[in-house]
């Protein structure tokens, strides 16, 4: 395959100002190696799927990872603003997750690893951050692709690898995800931005977020909250103080708290109802002086304790509406498991720069192949084909991944087989 659908060349044509014109071809015809590869995703395995094994030299694909100056974070940052100039509404907050992924180790002579995040998005021995865009309410779908989000990316991607036991100097995963969060505040200097993710992030690396920016989290058994901070008395000198009184623990707290029934529609648009107690206070270690609302969630079926805690600086807004920005979270875990079933991180590299490029690369297709289905896929189509197949699969109401992909592997081949016999 010499030429790239005009369908999914529209949408890499937005990519071509972070490549030079030669580069640029070999990452639309890599790209299309990986989409199109159904064993192992190498390099080598790339230009093979793409029929160019044997026009262009082996060297050539992995080069592209090794040696020119392009930028995954660019990449990443130019595929967000289509995502969220086309998916979502003008005006609407984008939706950031936040996730660590473990990827099979492909860490190369040196130990290098790659970090990514959103941004939407951010990942080479794992876990990194990812980010993802998503948009319930408020992003334009496609009518059978309920609970998915718009579209996700893969980038802005950082370099440094993470903090562990041999290199404690490092950044940690949460402070790799603050940097890469804060590529993405900058580039929608004027937008809100609601971020989720789990707990292991709740860190001091979040302090400091703009007021446009709220953060929705779970928190562990063991978190410490205080009072909101008493207004300092006349006459008395000093500043005024930062934190007021030491709470009880969340389980003492829900062992006299009154529960209240609400009722909180999932990603998938089904309804479940849940007993809540909220209380404002603050969580000083993750966001310093800013006010959170804590949520303490237990099923109906459960008398004592409480089963789930969260907490947002949106405080606002809801029980209802947070616990279902909360679950929003989990479709990046679909999304992760997704990747690493077709394909991202079977690269096997040794220079540097490649080790960092090649998972990042993955993602971006993967957000390539979402994007481009929003926009060319049939989805009812798809879905009454695969329920003809598989008659006893009657549970499935919309498409998967792997639909999308396979429907662009059709795209693909139609185009090949056009291009090299023409009617």
């Amino acid at each position: 395959m010499s030429e790239v659908p005009a369908s999914l060349a529209g949408v890499l044509s937005l990519l071509s100002g972070c490549f030079t014109q030669p580069t640029f071809q070999t990452f639309s015809m890599l790209l299309v190696g990986f989409v199109g590869r159904i064993r192992d995703c190498t390099v080598c395995g790339m230009l093979q799927a793409a029929g160019l094994a044997g026009v262009w030299h082996h060297s050539r694909a992995h080069d592209f990872f090794a040696r020119p100056r392009w930028d995954p974070d660019q990449l990443g940052l130019a595929l967000l603003d289509f995502l969220v100039t086309v998916f979502v509404k003008a005006g609407a907050p984008i939706r950031l997750a936040v996730d660590a992924p473990s990827l099979a180790a492909r860490a190369g002579a040196f130990g290098a690893r790659t970090t990514c995040t959103t941004a939407p998005g951010p990942r080479v021995q794992a876990p990194h951050p990812v980010g993802e865009l998503l948009g319930r309410g408020r992003a334009r779908r496609q009518p059978a692709l309920p609970g998915r989000p718009a579209g996700r990316a893969a980038g802005p991607v950082s370099p440094v690898p993470p903090k562990d036991d041999q290199h404690p100097d490092r950044p940690s995963q949460p402070e790799l995800a603050r940097t890469l969060i804060d590529m993405v505040i900058k580039r929608f200097p004027s937008r809100q931005v609601e971020l989720v993710m789990d707990g292991a992030y709740a860190s001091r690396a979040w302090r400091g977020l703009p007021d446009r920016v709220t953060a929705t989290t779970r928190m562990r058994g063991n978190t410490a909250l205080h009072k909101l901070p008493l207004a300092r008395q006349p006459g008395r000198q000093g500043r005024p103080p930062l934190k007021g009184a030491r709470l009880p623990t969340l389980t003492e707290i829900a062992a006299g708290a009154t529960f209240r029934p609400v009722t909180v529609i999932g990603p998938d648009g089904r309804e479940r109802t849940v007993h809540v107690h909220e209380l404002i206070c603050l969580w000083y270690t993750p966001f310093h002086t800013r006010p959170v609302k804590v949520i303490l969630v237990r099923n109906p079926g459960t008398r004592e304790g409480f089963d789930v805690a969260l907490a947002s600086t949106d405080i606002d807004i809801p029980a209802a509406e947070l616990l279902s920005r909360s679950d929003s979270r989990w479709t990046i875990e679909t999304c992760n498991q997704e990747a690493k079933a077709h394909g991202v991180g079977h690269a096997r590299n040794r220079v540097q720069q490649a080790v960092q490029r090649t998972v990042p690369f993955g993602f971006l297709a993967q957000t390539i192949t979402i994007a481009w289905y929003q926009l060319h896929g049939d989805p009812d189509a798809d879905l009454a084909s695969r329920l003809r197949t598989s008659p006893w699969y009657r549970q499935k109401t919309s498409v998967s991944y792997t639909d999308m992909l396979t429907a662009l592997r059709r795209e693909l081949i139609r185009h090949e087989v056009g291009h090299k016999h023409p009617r």
